[in-house]
């Protein structure tokens, strides 16, 4: 039978791809492939594929891709605003589940959930930003508050502030989180200082520190369990 030029190279595939996800879960695609799919979405009839491949030698992998600032996406030739929106979407959901896993929970018998959700949120930041996780009596997570956003290797940040935010909300207890944009979780001394005076402040007023987590490429840092705090 003589081949229909009539039809797009494609013509079949995006079909296919979707029977194997429902079939065999995401693992059964490849990160390209999985973002052919979100980029239908901006792009109902056409081919998605080169632009999918194109992100993907950009920014590494799928993480990175929908992690990446609209403005670096937009360096991409042939990408538009509404597959940038697409991408950042994605981002956003996928914070918003880990967020909806440990919000208003008992973090501390939920310790990877809360791992993901920090993860998810600052793992791919391209400068340091410093976070407090409240919790009440109990150690639901009642509020994430970001505090400050730094340079690239700097964030600065007041305990009394972190203090007087934990007695704005009631809150007993708290976790600190920020990232290191280098990738190496390792505290520096700056870090590990300001930690002791943030302890040190917040145990004076009744709050307890319960750990300060440092978030990098791969493990976070923690200070509860390498004896820091």
């Amino acid at each position: 039978m003589a081949e229909d030029k009539s039809r797009p190279h494609y013509h079949g595939h995006r079909s296919r791809l979707r029977q194997r996800l429902i079939e065999h879960g995401p693992d059964a695609l490849q990160d390209y492939e999985l973002l052919e799919m979100v980029l239908w979405a901006a792009n109902p009839r056409g081919d998605t594929k080169p632009l999918a491949k194109e992100l993907i030698n950009r920014f590494k992998d799928f993480s990175h891709v929908i992690k990446a600032t609209p403005e670096r996406l937009a360096e991409v030739p042939g990408i538009g605003e509404a597959a940038i929106a697409s991408l950042k979407m994605l981002d956003a959901a996928a914070v918003r589940l880990t967020r909806d896993r440990v919000m208003n929970r008992e973090v501390l018998s939920s310790w990877q959930s809360l791992i993901d959700y920090c993860r998810a949120s600052l793992a791919y930041e391209k400068t340091e930003a410093f976070h407090v996780l409240y919790l009440d009596r109990k150690n639901v997570l009642i509020a994430d508050d970001a505090q400050q956003h730094g340079t690239v290797d700097h964030t600065p940040v007041y305990p009394r502030e972190v203090v007087k935010r934990a007695l704005q909300l009631e809150a007993s207890a708290m976790i600190m989180v920020h990232n290191h944009p280098s990738g190496d979780p390792t505290p520096s001394h700056a870090d590990i200082e300001m930690t002791k005076q943030v302890r040190d402040a917040a145990k004076a007023v009744g709050v307890v520190l319960h750990d300060h987590l440092v978030i990098g490429a791969g493990d976070p840092f923690s200070f509860r369990s390498t004896g820091l705090l």
